[in-house]
């Protein structure tokens, strides 16, 4: 048996929408649906701080984690803290949008910070995840880009394909 403690996993083929959808994939969601130079409604004050940890990175980890001895509990994520406002940016930057973000205090934002400790992972496997925050959005935001166009429902412009 392992006990594997997730931390905010998101990609492609994931929960985009629907009040189940992680962080990531409801601001890229969000995003795709906004026109340029307009506004999206963040949750909170948008300092709360998270790690996010793409799905292949996730894949990869649980893999080498079934295939060793280890039997306790270890967490599975990133160790790359970041703001939701900063989630928000590097979102933005990959859509190649301008966007305001409108904070909504009255909204839920979670705890204030929550950030997956590797050190574990890293001593047990010699490993951790590899792809950064910007490189799993430039991955995911296209797919879900292409899923809302597909409902007339995504505002231009066209993200770029990533060849994955």
């Amino acid at each position: 048996m392992r006990l594997v403690r997730f931390h905010n996993i998101y990609g492609p083929q994931g929960t985009y929408e629907g009040g189940k959808e992680k962080a990531p994939a409801a601001i890229m969601r969000k995003v795709a649906e906004a026109p340029n130079n307009s506004a999206i409604e963040v949750w909170g004050d948008g300092e709360q701080t998270r790690s996010f940890c793409h799905v292949e990175d996730c894949v990869d980890g649980l893999t080498r984690i079934m295939e060793s001895d280890y039997t306790n509990p270890v967490n599975l994520g990133t160790d790359e803290l970041v703001t939701v406002n900063q989630l928000v940016d590097t979102v933005c930057e990959v859509a190649g949008k301008t966007l305001k973000k409108l904070h909504d205090l009255s909204k839920p934002q979670g705890v204030r910070g929550r950030n997956s400790d590797n050190t574990l992972l890293r001593k047990l496997l010699g490993w951790e995840p590899r792809l950064s925050l910007r490189e799993g959005v430039e991955r995911t935001y296209p797919w879900i880009w292409e899923e809302l166009n597909r409902q007339s429902r995504a505002k231009l412009p066209t993200p770029k394909s990533n060849g994955l």
